[in-house]
């Protein structure tokens, strides 16, 4: 089979990481979570207290500082999947929590800080045989890419994913908090000037409201076969 890039586009919280990374590991190939990278720069910004009271972000601080931000992924060898690092720091279940979740849309929503990662996602996928999920792979990031998916599931069922990832690794955790924080993300990701969230002309569309992660992971094998064999 000759390798490709796999582009997983579509909203918070409906399954694309997992199912990214369950491929990514099946198959060999290296896997990039953007939305990651997106939530470590936001909890850099938190720490350094680049948000005004309003929830706008600093932007001239910011942008001072983009040159101080690495992000880099390693493999953990206890889950067999990738660890987001910070500056060298572990920041996996920092950058997952609910304030994390409530500041990056208007971080990713800032062109400076999207064209910074953008050129550091586009220099990974330089020797294919990579998965990347996130809000723009497909349209932006990999344009070109040989497989593009755009996973979509109801809020009410994204939420409660949300709510039951949280409560499994001991964070507090409020269903409507979240559920409103799911929908207002959907909103910013949709409309924002830049890379706006969308599904690209030959994305090929799952809804994955009421499937099981088995059920997802076959669906995505079955559709890499196809597209690795082309």
């Amino acid at each position: 089979m000759k390798k490709i890039i796999i582009a997983i586009d579509g909203f918070s919280s409906c399954g694309k990481s997992t199912m990214a990374k369950d491929l990514a590991k099946e198959i060999g190939y290296v896997y990039v979570d953007t939305g990651a990278m997106y939530r470590a720069v936001t909890l850099f910004a938190l720490r350094h207290k680049f948000f005004h009271a309003d929830g706008s972000v600093k932007t001239a601080e910011l942008e001072g500082e983009m040159k101080n931000i690495s992000i880099r992924f390693k493999l953990n060898p206890q889950t067999g999947r990738p660890d987001t690092y910070l500056n060298d720091e572990l920041v996996e279940n920092e950058i997952r929590s609910l304030e994390v979740s409530s500041h990056v849309s208007p971080i990713a929503a800032i062109p400076f800080v999207r064209k910074a990662l953008v050129a550091q996602q586009q220099k990974m996928g330089v020797d294919k045989g990579i998965v990347m999920d996130g809000r723009d792979i497909g349209t932006v990031v990999f344009p070109n890419a040989e497989l593009k998916i755009f996973v979509t599931a109801s809020a009410q069922v994204r939420a409660q994913r949300r709510y039951d990832e949280l409560k499994a690794k001991g964070m507090a955790a409020d269903f409507e908090d979240i559920l409103k924080n799911v929908e207002e993300r959907d909103y910013i990701d949709s409309h924002r000037d830049t890379s706006p969230l969308r599904k690209a002309e030959d994305a090929i569309e799952l809804d994955n409201s009421y499937m099981t992660i088995e059920e997802q992971n076959q669906w995505l094998m079955h559709q890499y076969q196809l597209h690795a064999l082309e």
